[in-house]
């Protein structure tokens, strides 16, 4: 209960700051309760999703392969910033608005110890019968203009309630430990307390991410190397 009841405070104060107080006070009383069970079906995508991962990285450490795996992270997106997509992308505040428009509501991330390993674990998980690709996105090999390198995948999955089966949309982003690096330390520096970049910090951003990429490179190589090296002994 007191879950819901912050949730509630952050969904009222997100609305409060965008909207007529009339407009939010009508949202609250017509879409608080759906929105609030939206958020735990897309709660409940994750944590499938996030078992799904977690069985591949056993069923590979049961035929004796290197976990691929370093960590699995999710993540709800904020009132504050479905509210802000939803207007600036002038869609419905509602509850259907949210559900059908906006795709990256909920986010899982897997980094992986390798740039190849987030292939590998992408086609796993996209073989399975009852997840539907939507969209796919390779920062990968079509780094974004600051240098951001990921998989996206935005994915459709089955949930199984108590009398009901309801498919949930989840944004999945696979990346290695060096992108990762890079994206977390990037997202500090350009967005902490929305703070303007110069362009010579932006050089030494992108600079940065193409070290990471040669990184990658370089240690993929080495694995290749020593993987080589233990199949002669």
């Amino acid at each position: 209960m007191e879950a819901d009841s912050q949730e509630l405070i952050n969904i009222s104060e997100a609305l409060t700051s965008r909207l007529t107080s009339l407009e939010a006070r009508s949202w609250i009383k017509e879409q608080a309760t759906p929105y609030r069970e939206l958020m735990a079906y897309y709660q409940c995508a994750m944590m499938e999703i996030e078992t799904r991962f977690k069985i591949i990285r056993e069923d590979l450490s049961l035929r004796g392969r290197d976990n691929p795996i370093e960590s699995i992270k999710s993540r709800l997106k904020t009132p504050e910033s479905i509210v802000d997509k939803l207007i600036r992308n002038q869609f419905p505040i509602t509850v259907e608005g949210i559900e059908e428009n906006i795709f990256d509501v909920a986010g899982v991330r897997v980094i992986c110890s390798f740039c190849s390993d987030v292939y590998a674990l992408a086609e796993a998980f996209l073989r399975q019968n009852d997840v539907t690709l939507i969209r796919k996105r390779d920062y990968i090999q079509s780094p974004k203009p600051s240098g951001y390198r990921s998989l996206h995948l935005v994915v459709s999955i089955p949930i199984f309630l108590k009398d009901k089966t309801k498919e949930m949309k989840v944004e999945v982003q696979l990346r290695s430990l060096a992108m990762d690096c890079w994206a977390s330390l990037e997202h500090k520096i350009r967005y902490k307390n929305q703070r303007a970049i110069s362009d010579r910090v932006g050089e030494e951003l992108l600079a940065c991410a193409e070290i990471a990429a040669a990184l990658d490179q370089r240690f993929q190589e080495i694995r290749l190397q020593a993987d080589a090296e233990d199949r002669r002994k």
